[in-house]
């Protein structure tokens, strides 16, 4: 199985393969028109758009970080796949394999947000019951987010499912605002796509690396006006990506991506019109 590695200051990204949808393109997009989105982002005969599901492992000082868990196995109905344009499921255990890892070898879990497109691969099924993926981590979830997820509102209730986060909250640390995992490595709350929506940062070995998460969900969603239909709040959406985006376009900072077809790393010039370095997806196992 080729995996894409990337390694940067004392850091190895590795991008496991965590299954695939396919979303409404007018939805991902929001008010975008499609002949303007459509020219950054390929899209299908029914109008929806590949969205990867690949959760990066990061390791450094002798742990293993978890980004997102994937959309699992088993976790979907046949009209659910249908809906979601899901062709492919997770095959985290063979990714994590061929590193000579398996899921009792990571360490944490840093979690953007609990949608069920990140959230589904935290918990699978074994003879018949739900148990956690990685028994042995902790996941780190915003409190606003851990909060949501076990009430719901009557829109939310549609991402936020029991069986992603019932079989891991004995796992859970939540934090309020920020929470530094490891020297240099965030997560910050930003809201937006969710109430308790985050962003990952790292600012480690004198590299600045960014995960927009779902308010960058793929490299055609740079402008900061162009936010998805599903975000709750869009306007503390474009107010981030605003904050956080480009300056660090600015300061030539890499982005990483858990959706995108095409990206998993790259790096903008400082005007943030042209990719001047990126790491491309492999599609050599299709």
């Amino acid at each position: 199985m080729a995996l894409e590695q990337w390694m940067i200051g004392d850091m190895t990204f590795t991008w496991l393969n965590g299954g695939v949808t396919h979303m409404d393109g007018g939805a991902m997009f929001g008010v975008v028109p499609k002949p303007l989105w459509s020219k950054k982002y390929p899209v299908n005969e029914n109008n929806q758009i590949e969205l990867r599901t690949d959760p990066i492992l990061i390791q450094v000082e002798g742990k293993n970080l978890l980004v997102e868990t994937g959309i699992g196995n088993g976790k979907f109905t046949d009209k659910a796949k249908r809906n979601f344009g899901i062709t492919e499921e997770a095959k985290l255990d063979e990714s994590l394999g061929s590193l000579g890892l398996t899921v009792s070898d990571i360490d944490y879990v840093l979690m953007t947000h609990m949608h069920f497109d990140h959230a589904s691969g935290a918990a699978k099924w074994e003879e018949n019951r739900l148990v956690p993926t990685f028994p042995k981590a902790t996941f780190y979830v915003e409190e606003t987010e851990w909060n949501e997820l076990r009430n719901p509102n009557i829109r939310s209730r549609n991402t936020y499912f029991q069986e992603n986060w019932r079989p891991i909250e004995h796992q859970v640390k939540t934090f309020k605002s920020a929470v530094e995992v490891m020297d240099g490595i965030k997560l910050i709350h930003t809201g937006g796509h969710s109430d308790g929506h985050c962003i990952l940062q790292i600012d480690r070995a004198g590299e600045k690396i960014l995960h927009m998460a779902d308010l960058m969900p793929t490299h055609a969603h740079q402008n900061v006006l162009w936010v998805l239909a599903y975000d709750d709040f869009p306007i503390n959406s474009i107010k981030a990506k605003q904050k956080y985006i480009v300056p660090a376009i600015e300061k030539q900072a890499w982005f990483i991506f858990y959706h995108d077809y095409k990206y998993r790393a790259l790096k903008w010039d400082t005007e943030g019109k042209n990719i001047q370095e990126a790491v491309l997806r492999n599609r050599e196992n299709e």
